[in-house]
């Protein structure tokens, strides 16, 4: 059986740790955030990406008793590829608009990287680095170094913003150099913390439990469930409401790279049971969380209660091909996170149990007026929307009053560029299959092998007493296009970068049987990042003086 040794006393500490806690290349500012550039014309406007460089898995978020959203990120602040992993740090009162902070958390040596992990609050001081406050900041995180990945605690006394590390690092070590990724989460009927952790090529998941955060007991294994790929990173154990329900339950997501379906890097997630030591699947299947190339490590925000929908974040990219993506040329940076999305479970006819997943309220964000609102049968619409300026767009297509029997048809949505004729485009056949595709292949800027062009899911309707429906939701943005299939039961994250900008939709609908009907609506969606910028078009941050 797969254990780790568990390490609670600073005589275990190695000598490069305990002599210091932080190391900052010179480069690398402490202190202030780092300023971007957010104006270029692959740059997400509603999505968050980093200021500069290359940004992946998102990293100990948490929301704080004043309601502030806290986002920690896979940050390399030194280039646009992986490697000199940091912690970066923005916060969001709306989870849309975004405010950058100073680099939370640096390696302790010039010869580590701080690798992904996750962050809670101490409300009770059970960690005892908070005598004399409830809101006090625990980061969990891998130190990686060339020959090991062991677990690490960094406590913030500031809500977040600034951590120390504690001279007893590391907290937790397998010997090894693939075990990583800690999440950690309270579990109230025992009073323990409870840690799931990666030990990536051995495909499993630990479950480890504490009472103080510093000293760990391994209390089961998670293994070979589910699809294998070659690795397991990023787990999340999180308690979920369940449509219908009001027993709890969980979800253990687990992302594998590489050894995708359709190639690198996908999250999968296993809905079932936890008494506090052990969870217990509710089956055997392999669930995917998203059918596109470009949704992976996702972690949900801690402090949101168990009986309330979740919300997550994921890295909008796929390792196969995200450290050569164009925008690290052409822009600066490399990869954005996802929509917040709400999550929860519901069981689905047929399918069973589902992770359903939905954009978190866009209001925030979307213009009042509708640039397509019409309700047709087979007919077509478009638009230009060449006068949004951020670019981004939020789009929904019912279809209802589809017959039980003998159904036919077609429902098609295109975004083209009027100056390069580049097109991505996506639709559903009613009939035979109720399948659902997209096909990025016409949009020109980037060709790489792996960057697969289309993408497909089956997609059942949604039935009623004497007709079907069935509905799409989503959002483009710049670079991005994300889709959610009948209120998020089926959802997809694709990345695309054109040459010429998108600024045309079209949505046609065809061969339909008589009586159904087709309503369309598309609102413009507001930049998150516009009001932010100075005179020249930089986006600062904030330059509160959060020295260390």
């Amino acid at each position: 059986m797969i254990r780790s040794i568990i390490i609670a006393c600073a005589a275990f500490v190695p000598q490069a740790l305990s002599q210091q806690s932080k190391y900052a290349e010179p480069s690398v500012p402490t202190g202030v955030p780092i300023p971007g550039n957010y104006s270029g014309a692959l740059r997400p406007q509603v999505h968050f990406s980093p200021p500069k460089d290359f940004m992946n898995d998102p990293n100990g978020m948490f929301v704080d008793a004043n309601g502030t959203y806290h986002l920690y990120y896979q940050y390399n602040p030194t280039s646009t590829t992986a490697g000199n992993q940091h912690w970066g740090h923005a916060t969001s009162q709306d989870l849309y608009h975004w405010i950058n902070q100073p680099i939370a958390i640096f390696p302790p040596n010039e010869n580590s990287n701080i690798y992904s992990g996750s962050a809670i609050v101490d409300v009770n001081n059970t960690s005892g680095f908070f005598p004399h406050q409830n809101n006090g900041v625990v980061a969990i995180y891998t130190i990686n170094t060339p020959t090991s990945q062991t677990q690490a605690l960094s406590y913030s006394t500031d809500g977040g913003y600034t951590f120390q590390s504690y001279p007893g690092n590391p907290v937790l070590s397998d010997n090894s150099s693939q075990f990583r990724d800690p999440k950690v989460s309270w579990y109230a009927p025992t009073q323990q913390w409870v840690m799931v952790v990666s030990y990536a090529q051995a495909l499993t998941i630990g479950f480890f439990t504490s009472d103080n955060l510093k000293e760990w007991q391994h209390v089961s294994n998670f293994s070979h469930h589910g699809l294998l790929g070659d690795q397991y990173e990023c787990p999340n154990l999180v308690e979920i409401p369940m449509e219908g329900q009001t027993e709890p339950m969980y979800v253990l997501a687990v992302s594998i790279n590489p050894g995708a379906p359709i190639g690198g890097s996908i999250t999968q997630y296993f809905p079932g049971s936890f008494n506090g030591t052990v969870f217990t699947p509710v089956d055997g299947a392999a669930r995917i969380s998203d059918f596109g190339k470009d949704n992976y490590a996702g972690q949900f925000f801690y402090g949101i209660p168990g009986d309330q929908n979740q919300i997550s974040l994921a890295w909008t990219s796929n390792w196969q091909y995200s450290q050569v993506v164009p925008t690290g040329p052409l822009e600066g940076w490399r990869s954005s996170m996802s929509l917040p999305r709400v999550n929860y479970l519901k069981n689905i006819t047929r399918v069973g149990y589902d992770l359903v997943s939905a954009p978190y309220d866009l209001s925030a964000v979307t213009d009042a007026t509708a640039l397509i609102d019409k309700s047709m049968g087979n007919g077509s619409v478009d638009v230009s929307y060449s006068t949004v300026s951020s670019g981004a767009l939020y789009f929904q297509i019912n279809i209802t009053n589809i017959p039980v029997v003998n159904i036919t048809g077609t429902a098609n949505f295109t975004f083209r560029s009027s100056r390069s004729g580049e097109s991505l485009r996506a639709g559903y056949f009613l009939a035979p299959d109720s399948a659902f595709f997209i096909d990025r292949g016409n949009v020109k800027g980037f060709d790489n092998p792996f960057f697969t062009d289309k993408f497909s899911t089956s997609c059942p309707y949604n039935p009623s007493a004497s007709s079907l429906s069935w509905s799409v939701e989503g959002v483009i943005d710049r670079s991005i296009l994300e889709v959610f299939i009948n209120g998020g039961e089926s959802s997809a994250t694709v990345s695309f970068f054109p040459e010429q900008a998108l600024d045309t939709i079209e949505i046609t609908s065809s061969g339909l049987n008589p009586g159904v009907r087709v309503n369309a609506a598309v609102y413009g969606l507001n930049s998150a990042w516009a009001s932010l910028e100075d005179a020249s078009g930089i986006v600062t941050g904030n330059i509160t003086d959060y020295q260390a």
